[in-house]
């Protein structure tokens, strides 16, 4: 079945039709929910909680624009809207004192689940801005609108973010950079 014809059906309620998107679009959404969840079990109440709100608010959905697009912004949504939920209220940084931190090319020629779970390690917030400007190309005032912070706590956060995960991968790298992390704590 083509994907019009199953979001019509689904439109309908059609179980079958719901079963069949829900298994067409399930791996890319949990994917994508583990760029923006702490862990494993978050990331699978993200897919269920992105389904359940894809289900009713399919007939919302009105041919323009890409499905993929928009089932992909609700599982970034609902991420979004448990981090808000359970966050504090983020600390205002002057953007002009954040300096730009770049990962070298060299430092990152290993697994993408290793990383993944680096991104998964970081705060919430910085995880999240990290995911959106880094892995989804949001630009900082998209960011700010959407978490409710000022584009510089954005790209102070990204900064922060990216700092955290260059000492991760150095310590990756270097098991005595490692023993030195751990004990600056």
């Amino acid at each position: 079945m083509n994907i019009k014809k199953l979001i019509k059906e689904c439109q309908k309620n059609n179980r079958n039709a719901q079963s069949e998107l829900f298994h067409l679009y399930k791996d890319v959404l949990f994917s994508l929910s583990l760029k923006y969840c702490k862990n494993y079990n978050e990331a699978e109440d993200n897919l269920q909680d992105t389904f359940i709100t894809i289900f009713k608010k399919i007939n919302q959905y009105n041919f323009k624009g890409s499905f993929d697009g928009w089932v992909k912004r609700i599982a970034i949504n609902k991420a979004i809207d448990k981090y808000k939920k359970s966050s504090t209220p983020a600390l205002q940084i002057d953007e002009n004192r954040v300096a730009d931190t770049t990962i070298e090319p060299e430092m990152v020629d290993f697994r993408l689940d290793e990383l993944l779970i680096f991104i998964q390690e970081l705060p919430d917030q910085y995880r999240l801005v990290f995911s959106l400007y880094e892995l989804d190309s949001y630009s900082h005032k998209e960011i700010a609108t959407m978490l409710n912070i000022s584009e510089g706590t954005s790209k102070s956060n990204l900064h922060r973010a990216k700092v955290l995960l260059k000492t991760k991968i150095t310590a990756l790298r270097n098991p005595q950079k490692k023993i030195l992390v751990r004990n600056e704590r």
